[in-house]
C-alpha cells in the first residue's frame, strides 16, 4: 500500500512514508532533505552513483541534489523525511550552509534525532519543542556528515536558473536563455546539465512544483496555484506534484488542511 503523509510546522515540513511500487522520477528540493530508512531498503540515483539505504540509514541529500527513488523489492519500504530550508539552517548555523559529503550514514543518535522531530511535526507538537529538536539535529548534522561552507556555484547555471525562476507562470523558451549567454540552445543545455546534472526543462518544470507546493500551503487554492505557476489544468499539475512528492496536489492540500 502506497502512503504519504505530510505535516507542515511553522518551519518544517515532514513526510512519513510507505511504498512498494512507487517509483520517484529525478527531481530535487529547495530544502535540505533528510531521512530515516524504518524498514526495507530504499534505492535511489544520487549524482550518477546508485544508493541504497537499509533500516536505519539516515539519508542526506543537500539542497538542490537531483535524485529519483523507488523501494528494493514488493516488500516495500517505511522512512521518514524532514524538509529543512536553507535560511533556517544557515540562522542556526550563523550564515553558512551545510555539505553532506556521505549520502548516507548508519548513525543511531541523528536516526533517532530526525524521527523524534519528525514524531514531533506529524502528532503536532508545540512549536518550542519543534525548535528544540530542530536545532539538536541541525547542529547533530553539521558535527558529524557534514561540512559548514559558504555556497559557491557556477555563475552561468545560477543566472540561468534566476531567469527560469522568474517566468515560472510562462512557457520555457530555450532560445530566450541561450541568447543571453551568446550560446546555441545545444551549448546551452549541455552545459546547463553537466553543471546543474538536470536539464533545463527538468529544473524548470521542478521549480514550477515546488512553488504550486508553496503556493498551496500558502493559500490552500489549488486552482490558483495551477494558474500561477502556467500549468494547463489540475490534472497537469496533479501528475507532476505526484512524481515528486508521492501525493497529488489536492491530497497535499488536503493534508495541511
Amino acid at each position: 500500500m502506497e502512503q504519504f503523509i505530510y505535516k507542515k510546522s511553522e518551519d518544517i515540513l515532514a513526510l512519513s512514508a510507505s511504498m512498494s511500487d512507487f517509483t520517484y522520477k529525478k527531481h530535487c528540493h529547495e530544502e535540505y532533505a533528510v531521512g530515516v530508512t524504518l524498514r526495507g531498503i530504499q534505492q535511489y540515483n544520487l549524482n550518477g552513483s546508485f544508493q541504497s539505504s537499509y533500516r536505519n540509514g539516515v539519508m542526506l541529500f543537500n539542497r538542490e541534489q537531483y535524485h529519483d527513488g523507488s523501494s528494493y523489492d514488493r516488500d516495500g519500504i517505511d522512512y521518514v523525511m524532514l524538509y529543512l530550508r536553507p535560511e533556517l539552517v544557515s540562522e542556526i548555523l550563523g550564515s553558512k550552509e551545510l555539505r553532506f559529503n556521505t549520502p548516507i550514514v548508519y548513525d543511531r543518535w541523528l536516526a533517532r534525532c530526525i524521527c523524534s522531530l519528525a514524531e514531533a511535526v506529524q502528532t503536532g507538537q508545540e512549536e518550542s519543542l519543534c525548535n528544540e529538536l530542530l536545532l539538536s539535529l541541525v547542529e547533530r548534522l553539521a558535527h558529524t556528515s557534514a561540512d559548514t561552507a559558504h555556497r559557491t556555484d557556477n555563475r552561468f547555471v545560477e543566472r540561468a536558473k534566476e531567469m527560469m525562476m522568474g517566468n515560472l507562470n510562462q512557457v520555457l523558451k530555450l532560445e530566450d536563455l541561450s541568447n543571453e549567454f551568446g550560446i546555441s540552445k545545444f551549448q546551452f543545455i549541455r552545459g546547463f546539465k553537466q553543471h546543474a546534472g538536470i536539464s533545463p526543462y527538468q529544473f524548470f518544470l521542478n521549480c514550477k512544483v515546488e512553488y504550486a507546493k508553496r503556493s498551496i500551503e500558502h493559500t490552500k487554492d489549488i486552482y490558483a496555484a495551477v494558474a500561477e505557476c502556467g500549468f494547463f489544468d489540475l490534472t497537469h499539475l496533479n501528475r507532476h506534484f505526484k512524481s515528486m512528492f508521492g501525493v497529488t496536489a489536492y491530497e497535499y492540500m488536503l493534508q495541511l488542511n
